[in-house]
């Protein structure tokens, strides 16, 4: 069963990788590097369809980014270039605590380069986690997808692999290349993401919710978890699916009386019953809450300007006002992308400043010790 989840694994970032920026700009290092803009591409820590996932270090403020190498030469199929274009249309509209920030876009004429927030803690996928731990790490992942649905987005792709892990262990949401933008009370066809993951109701080909889809897939993950396997595997995919339309939901008996009741009610096979986000974080197996971050709606709300930040990024010969206008119109480039990533450096080093998500509850952190899995 690892190894069949190992072979859906696509962006894979190791956990811990010590690559400081000492080490990246070490001889031994310099005849693999590349310079692309303000940002020192280091070492290979994924592979995905299109091609890569490097470590990088942004030269101004020697912050570590994760930086998506895409081969323009591999993206032939229209379909292939629709999705991509999607993917970046959507991660440009994102912010939110729990979802991997998108800084910067520069294109050669054969590579598209996507740098983006850095989670040194690898996947969850990696890691063994108690109860309490799944509990807080449920509700930070359901605070994201129930964002990424207020702006109109589904996920289709949530399982373990796709949800990294940041210094202070928490969830940080990727890959959005399945994910599709939707209408209110919109219904959707596509049938895609891994098979063990997926929703009854979208391996049956109906027409379903996006949100309730998403919602499935997160109890897939809390099952894998709490018990250290999926509730529904085969190595053939036409019995996989229909173990997950038709097979009872098996709760090993080692398994809480509330972890087995919010995973009956999150695996419940009618959409139209299965529970919401706010009775999940309402149920008792939630009774430890976590901070409740909204984002930002990008073209609603107002983003938010440190002006400390603003200030420190002057010694670098920006200047504020202009940085400013550029984040209140949420551009992706060298100027904001440096103003982000001075802000994380803040932050890291424990500096008071202006919260990056939220005025009124403060970007808090959610530290989990997690026991990494051998």
């Amino acid at each position: 069963m690892q190894q069949q989840i190992q072979q859906r694994k696509q962006y894979s970032v190791p956990p811990q990788i010590s690559m400081n920026s000492e080490t990246l700009n070490s001889g031994q290092q310099n005849k693999n590097q590349q310079q692309v803009g303000n940002f020192i591409i280091g070492k290979t820590i994924g592979k995905g369809t299109f091609g890569k996932v490097k470590l990088g270090i942004h030269k101004i403020t020697n912050e570590k980014v994760a930086v998506k190498i895409l081969d323009k030469n591999k993206i032939i199929d229209n379909t292939d270039k629709k999705r991509l274009q999607r993917e970046i249309q959507i991660l440009r509209k994102i912010r939110h605590p729990n979802i991997i920030q998108l800084y910067e876009i520069i294109e050669s004429q054969k590579q598209m380069f996507l740098f983006m927030e850095y989670a040194p803690n690898g996947e969850l996928f990696d890691f063994i986690i108690t109860r309490k731990k799944a509990s807080k790490l449920l509700q930070q992942i359901i605070n994201g997808i129930e964002y990424i649905a207020k702006i109109g987005v589904v996920h289709r792709d949530l399982k373990p692999e796709n949800l990294l892990l940041d210094q202070n262990y928490n969830i940080k949401i990727i890959d959005f290349g399945l994910s599709n933008l939707y209408k209110e009370n919109e219904k959707l066809k596509t049938a895609c993401g891994s098979p063990c993951y997926a929703a009854p109701e979208m391996v049956a080909g109906q027409a379903y919710d996006g949100l309730q889809t998403d919602i499935w897939s997160c109890g897939i993950i809390l099952f894998t978890m709490l018990c250290g396997y999926l509730p529904f595997e085969d190595s053939n995919t036409c019995q996989l699916y229909k173990k997950i339309m038709y097979s009872e939901l098996q709760l090993p008996s080692f398994l809480s009386s509330n972890a087995k009741s919010i995973l009956n009610h999150i695996l419940t096979k009618d959409p139209e019953q299965r529970i919401t986000i706010q009775q999940i974080r309402q149920h008792q197996f939630c009774e430890e809450k976590v901070p409740i971050f909204q984002g930002f709606i990008i073209g609603i709300d107002e983003i938010p300007v440190d002006n400390s930040i603003l200030k420190s990024i002057e010694q670098y010969g920006i200047n504020s006002e202009n940085a400013q206008d550029m984040i209140k119109k949420n551009k992706h480039n060298n100027v904001t992308s440096t103003y982000y990533l001075q802000f994380q450096k803040f932050q890291r080093e424990g500096n008071k400043c202006l919260s990056n998500f939220n005025k009124k509850i403060p970007l808090q952190k959610c530290r989990i010790p997690i026991q990494k899995s051998s």
